[in-house]
């Protein structure tokens, strides 16, 4: 972020280096992996010039883009903060969310948008179809001609659901939208967790292929 003390949970600037540093000694020690130097991206309204900034320090593979802030004060997934969730109607947050995620593609700074529905984590549900707030979005992702990724994170979490949903991947698959597969791990144990079941809800949907990226140029490859 911006600012160290923005929040509790980033990677502080101090850090990024040392961080960079470690991607190329693991790549050095082990040869026989394919170990990519890439970045989760919170985007907030306003910081584009910043992320910019950050993707010219290093030679980076790919950006993944995430929402995590419907406010400059509320990280809607964060469980501390749960109860912001029972003082607003699911639907405005909703709203808000997916027209951030939909900022984000337009602005072209990613090559993937991360957990594209992030805000059912804590299974507080709109009452009302949002398919238009998930057309919307997807559509900006196809012109930008970028990637949503199928992230299995969401299993472990009180949605029991990969991100995004069928109904969202479905609209994804018809929008021409291409796909990467991401663990969101937190913890070495987690590294490629429910890959298999991931791989499952892709072909079921229709997809045959997803992408892979290496100093931000895709590649397509079959799954």
């Amino acid at each position: 972020m911006v600012r160290d003390d923005f929040d509790d949970w980033h990677m502080r600037i101090d850090q990024l280096d040392e961080y960079v540093e470690k991607v190329r000694k693991a790549q050095k020690d082990h040869p026989a992996l394919t170990i990519k130097l890439a970045l989760e991206v919170d985007y907030l309204p306003g910081h584009e010039d910043w992320i910019r900034e950050l993707a010219g320090r290093h030679r980076w593979d790919y950006f993944i883009g995430s929402v995590h802030y419907v406010s400059d004060a509320w990280d809607l997934d964060n469980p501390k903060k749960i109860s912001e969730w029972q003082k607003r109607d699911p639907l405005e947050v909703w709203t808000v969310y997916f027209e951030r995620l939909t900022m984000a593609a337009e602005s072209r700074l990613f090559e993937i948008i991360g957990h594209a529905d992030l805000a059912k984590k804590f299974c507080f549900f709109p009452k009302q179809d949002c398919t238009a707030l998930f057309q919307n979005f997807l559509n900006a992702v196809r012109k930008a001609r970028i990637a949503i990724e199928l992230n299995t994170a969401g299993l472990r979490k009180d949605c029991k659901e990969i991100y995004p949903s069928r109904q969202i991947l479905e609209l994804a698959y018809k929008t021409d939208v291409p796909i990467t597969f991401a663990s969101d791990a937190h913890a070495p144990e987690e590294v490629g967790m429910n890959f298999s079941e991931a791989v499952q809800l892709a072909r079921s949907v229709g997809y045959t292929h997803c992408c892979r990226y290496r100093q931000r140029t895709i590649e397509t490859v079959a799954i």
